[in-house]
């Protein structure tokens, strides 16, 4: 399907053109028809051969109505510009274009109307010059009359290559469908209709609502009065939704593909147009359906801060306009820049902003967004509709490389003056790595450790790269005296009486850990650094499978030190349970003269 904006001409003349076309009556208020006016949006569809369906917006022309008009042709990315013949170029003519330019629309027919009451020439040229001045720029046109049926046939040709011109669009894409009305029916609940731009809705999806974020699902789907199970951009549709919150739905909302958009109250912008570097300072931003009001900041001669009065759901390229109500003009369009732009508190600031928006020219720059940041996740670079740049550095984490290895620098400082600076604790907590450099995730601060070989890594704490930490005297003198005891009974620990003589606290044995001093196989309980495999070679020469009672027996020691050490060689590897009471050895070669245990 084709979708096509109606707009132009403020009376009945684009009503009845509409008609001619589609045999549909796009007025849908008795109060329109009577009037012969447009009051609020309509829509209509016909069947081109060799274009399919196109479905018309019918917008409102009169100046009070621009808002209605603005939320029928925001989404929409063609335009049938209807100019009658016998009244020639309007006010609201002007006030059309220049929404059209403002938004950027460049796909359009110009249709000289009412030709059966005059001579069409005079407005054509004039309608076709001021065309041209505007993002549409030259336009095939067609003059026609609804009433005699003179250009209809030629009308259908025109709208047909204006569908050929259309980008095709990204049905996979994440889903924003801007409500441009809103109604109950009895028996079904709340419908929505608008006009989907990109992606796929399905009956069955659950979508968001920008407003607050609660969840809708998609109870029906209509489109040009079909029922569809799906329909794909770029289509009218009329959803049919359910949930919370559904019933207050109204236009202005946006249903969205849950988790992959941002609500952003600050964007900075391009401006487009003659007024753009003298705007007022409180204007309405027009985007999609919805219009807000924002308060605007000037950073560079094109380039703004807008603050919105509610957040919308917007994205990096996407083209909106700001209008001033007051005066009844459109006051710029504008090109959104970024949608979560940096706090500007220092002086200078809005200057140095200007000039890194200066360079923002083409497409997003993925990876200038990531460099700007530092890190970035990268769902919220795509919500921002920006494509990353390289793979995440880890989880959804993306770094900018400069940025990445300096804080792998800033690591490595860290961890070595926390070593000086706490001598007696083992190693830097992984958490207070994190909050020293200022990272959002524990994650990133692991992933630094694998890109940093003078780092280590053990039970959640960090070793740098200056070697152990060196023990105060009194630690090391009473470090030395249970040395000496476990010299003899290398696998008679002190008790916690030796220990409370010596002083040596909880805290005091880890920092001894930590200097490589001793080795805590658990809680109050430590042997001679390498007792471990000293152990493991002697429990290599017993009988395989042995018992906890065998091993304490052949290591000589009681039943307290023997169960956390053999706990101690589960954990590392060198011992494995058979079953609950029997383990065996794992590793090492046999002692000479036996046959090697059981790999199993």
């Amino acid at each position: 399907m084709h979708v096509v904006a109606t707009a132009g001409h403020v009376d009945h003349g684009k009503s009845a053109l509409l008609r001619a076309l589609t045999g549909m009556e796009p007025d849908r208020w008795a109060e329109e028809r009577r009037r012969g006016m447009t009051l609020d949006l309509g829509f209509v569809w016909t069947r081109l051969p060799g274009a399919g369906d196109i479905a018309f917006v019918d917008v409102p022309g009169h100046e009070r109505l621009v808002g209605n008009m603005l939320a029928g042709v925001g989404p929409v990315p063609a335009v049938l510009f209807v100019v009658a013949a016998d009244q020639g170029w309007q006010p609201q003519s002007e006030e059309h274009l220049a929404v059209l330019d403002a938004l950027g629309v460049r796909h359009g027919v110009l249709a000289v109307s009412r030709c059966d009451l005059a001579d069409p020439d005079a407005t054509r040229k004039q309608a076709l010059a001021r065309i041209a001045e505007s993002s549409l720029g030259d336009v095939p046109c067609v003059a026609v009359s609804p009433v005699t049926g003179t250009g209809l046939e030629e009308l259908r040709t025109a709208l047909t290559g204006l569908t050929h011109d259309l980008p095709a669009p990204d049905r996979a894409a994440d889903v924003r469908l801007w409500v441009d009305r809103a109604f109950t029916v009895r028996g079904r609940g709340t419908v929505v209709t608008g006009t989907l731009g990109a992606g796929t809705v399905t009956v069955g999806d659950r979508l968001h609502r920008a407003r607050d974020g609660r969840p809708v699902r998609v109870r029906g789907l209509e489109s040009l009065k079909e029922p569809r199970e799906e329909v794909g951009a770029v289509a009218r549709v009329a959803v049919n939704v359910t949930g919370a919150g559904s019933e207050d739905l109204r236009r202005g909302d946006a249903l969205l593909t849950p988790d992959r958009w941002l609500a952003s109250d600050q964007v900075d912008v391009r401006l487009r147009g003659d007024a753009a570097g003298h705007l007022p300072r409180e204007l309405t931003l027009h985007a999609g359906s919805a219009a807000v009001p924002v308060t605007v900041r000037p950073l560079g001669d094109d380039t703004a801060r807008l603050r919105l009065a509610a957040p919308l759901p917007l994205r990096v390229a996407d083209i909106a306009l700001l209008r001033d109500p007051g005066r009844h003009r459109v006051a710029a369009g504008i090109t959104v820049l970024d949608v979560r732009p940096p706090r500007l508190t220092r002086r200078g600031a809005a200057a140095a902003r200007a000039a890194d928006l200066r360079a923002a020219a083409g497409p997003a720059d993925g990876a200038a967004e990531v460099r700007r940041r530092g890190l970035v996740r990268r769902s919220e670079l795509l919500a921002m509709g920006v494509l990353p740049p390289a793979a995440p550095v880890a989880g959804d984490w993306l770094a900018d490389p400069a940025h990445w290895d300096d804080l792998r620098d800033r690591l490595r400082r860290a961890v070595d003056d926390h070593a000086e600076r706490h001598p007696l604790e083992p190693g830097m907590p992984l958490e207070a790595a994190r909050q020293a450099l200022g990272l959002p995730d524990r994650c990133l601060v692991e992933a630094l450790l694998t890109a940093e070989p003078g780092l280590r890594h053990s039970e959640g704490r960090l070793f740098g790269s200056r070697g152990r930490p060196a023990l105060p005297p009194a630690v090391a003198t009473a470090v030395d005296a249970v040395c000496a005891d476990l010299a003899r009974t290398p696998f008679h620990a002190p008790d916690a009486d030796r220990l409370a003589e010596l002083g040596l606290t909880p805290k005091l044995l880890a920092a001894a850990e930590a200097a490589g001093a001793l080795l805590r196989i658990g809680e109050g309980v430590v042997l001679l650094p390498g007792a471990d495999a000293r152990a493991a070679d002697v429990l290599a020469r017993l009988e395989q499978p042995f018992t906890a009672s065998q091993a304490r027996r052949a290591l000589d020691t009681t039943r307290r030190v023997a169960i956390p050490l053999l706990e101690y060689l589960d954990r590392h590897g060198r011992t494995v349970r058979v079953d609950g009471a029997l383990r065996r050895c794992r590793a090492a070669d046999p002692p000479e003269g036996r046959d090697r245990p059981d790999a199993g």
